[in-house]
């Protein structure tokens, strides 16, 4: 392998997350592309027809894969924290830099506190067994705290869903029009668009 060859293949590693990253990435996608979805339809079939067949279905599926997506976040966080992430992207204006550390550092968090909240919410609602596996409640019941708490997940799931848009949104603005490579660094397959 030539110098130059070694330089420029250690350059795109540099500006790509790790295989590792990418795969904690895109399956937090995945599970979010089907619980989001799955969250807003359940809650619709239920009040529509007085949480009739299979309502009881969905919300099952819904609370475990809340649960499989905090413990993915948790394990991505760690994974994070332990191999670090590349540096910014050097196209990026300084507020671009900031905008991007706010809006991952928030997804972050809500991907973490959604899970959380939806738990004390089930906990409080009782008794929290999803498919009859029994799993640990956070709260005692109580249905004036159940409310609470299921307000709190609904307007914290928003939130979540619109920074994802934002980000999503940021994503394709960076390839269609700036043509840089943002993207690239999470879909490192995808062909290029600023030529490098």
């Amino acid at each position: 392998m030539r110098p130059d060859e070694k330089k420029s293949k250690s350059a795109v590693a540099h500006e790509t997350y790790s295989a590792g990253a990418r795969h904690f990435h895109w399956w937090t996608v995945a599970l979010i592309a089907i619980q989001i979805p799955l969250g807003v339809i359940m809650t619709w079939y239920g009040e529509k027809y007085n949480f009739a067949s299979p309502t009881a279905q969905m919300y099952d599926s819904h609370k475990l894969l809340g649960i499989t997506i905090l413990i993915i976040v948790i394990a991505r966080f760690a994974y994070r924290i332990l191999h670090g992430a590349p540096g910014d992207e050097p196209t990026l204006e300084p507020w671009q830099r900031m905008i991007s550390h706010i809006t991952h550092w928030s997804i972050y968090a809500l991907l973490f506190l959604v899970p959380i909240l939806g738990w004390l919410a089930v906990s409080a609602y009782g008794p929290f067994k999803p498919f009859g596996i029994p799993l640990p409640a956070l709260l005692a019941e109580n249905g004036d705290r159940a409310t609470f708490f299921f307000t709190l997940h609904k307007g914290a799931a928003i939130l979540l869903a619109l920074l994802l848009c934002m980000h999503v949104g940021a994503a394709i603005f960076h390839y269609v029009i700036r043509k840089d490579g943002v993207l690239n660094r999470m879909w490192p397959g995808l062909p290029r668009r600023d030529g490098k």
